[in-house]
């Protein structure tokens, strides 16, 4: 039977975090629950029952919440309503006012899901966005979701955000431009670029990946001229990935990297840090990009935007990049199962 006209493959629902929950997270939750199309998977969130019916009356969104006790229960209820796993906050919540009392359950719904995903009885987890400075004042001593995940999971995880025609992995993250030159290392870009080609090969389903290595300094450093990285690091570290058989070329300047032709030569883009691979992806599709974490024993997205406590409880939330990040955990879920390399399964 050809994949074409292969029967779909069965998976457990995707786990939801709650993320702040001053934030937007509850209301494009239930917004996403009402764009639902029950043929692409199921998912429950892992949250307050009541918040989140309090949240949907405010709202006016005709959104039934059913408490469920495990998620297999999920699957048959979310066709009319929206499953929600339990965990209390111990204070009520505040539109856009992030309360340090219910940070603790911020956190135990990550950790709640990443369980559930390791277990099998989610086959991905999506996290809402998270209020950093309201945990890091609560002890939490990760920058974020993917460097909290990798500690769990024990491994070493990478970031790559994607929308349709463009997926970039930035190699150094959340740092100031400043510090970048003296964070790139040889054996970091290659790491990247291998995570990259696996999951390129397991995740999307293309069998012979393509990277592009975007250079750090104006038009690949000028021979020397306005920077040595390239010579010393980038092409480097492109050789090296060139002999372990990855199609890959660069260093080349980011400047025409991203044009639609030249988007065309590579199915990813490593970039050098945050901004030089974030900005073309969210001009491109500021709406629809999803933060994808590779390197993890399980399926991780999230929405690629922040918490906006600035309209949070308003009603103008827009779910699209939390779809977007639902529909991408479901297809990579399925990838991996088809492949044989998914940790949980059905």
């Amino acid at each position: 039977m050809s994949p074409a006209t292969s029967p779909p493959i069965a998976l457990s629902p995707i786990a939801l975090t709650m993320g702040e929950p001053a934030g937007i997270g509850g209301e494009i939750a239930l917004k996403a629950w009402r764009s639902r199309d029950t043929g692409s998977g199921s998912f429950f969130v892992i949250d307050d029952p009541s918040r989140l019916g309090s949240l949907a009356s405010q709202l006016e969104l005709d959104v039934p919440i059913v408490e469920i006790a495990s998620p297999r229960d999920a699957t048959s209820i979310f066709a009319h309503a929206l499953p929600v796993l339990p965990l209390s906050l111990p204070t009520p919540v505040r539109d856009g006012v992030p309360d340090a009392q219910n940070a603790p359950v911020v956190i135990d719904a990550i950790e709640l899901a990443a369980k559930l995903c390791l277990s099998g009885e989610a086959s991905a987890m999506v996290t809402n966005p998270i209020h950093k400075a309201t945990l890091t004042g609560t002890g939490f001593a990760h920058p974020g979701h993917t460097e909290f995940l990798g500690a769990l999971a024990g491994a070493k995880p990478t970031m790559m955000l994607a929308v349709t025609g463009l997926r970039v992995v930035p190699v150094t993250v959340h740092l100031r431009l400043a510090d970048v030159p003296n964070h790139l290392t040889k054996a970091a870009i290659v790491e990247a670029g291998l995570a990259i080609a696996q999951a390129l090969r397991s995740d999307f389903g293309i069998e012979e990946p393509r990277l592009a290595v975007a250079a750090l300094n104006p038009h690949a450093g000028e021979s020397g001229t306005l920077g040595g990285e390239e010579a010393t690091i980038i092409a480097p570290a492109v050789a090296a990935l060139q002999s372990k058989g990855i199609q890959v070329f660069g260093p080349a300047p980011a400047d025409t990297l991203f044009h639609e032709a030249a988007r065309a030569r590579f199915d990813a883009a490593l970039c050098m840090y945050h901004d030089q691979a974030l900005i073309p992806l969210k001009t491109l599709d500021f709406a629809h990009g999803v933060n994808i974490t590779l390197g993890l024993p399980f399926v991780r997205t999230s929405p690629d935007h922040g918490t906006a406590l600035d309209i949070a409880g308003a009603g103008r939330a827009d779910p699209s990049s939390l779809i977007a990040a639902l529909r991408m955990a479901g297809k990579i879920a399925r990838n991996r199962r088809r492949e044989g390399t998914a940790t949980q399964v059905a």
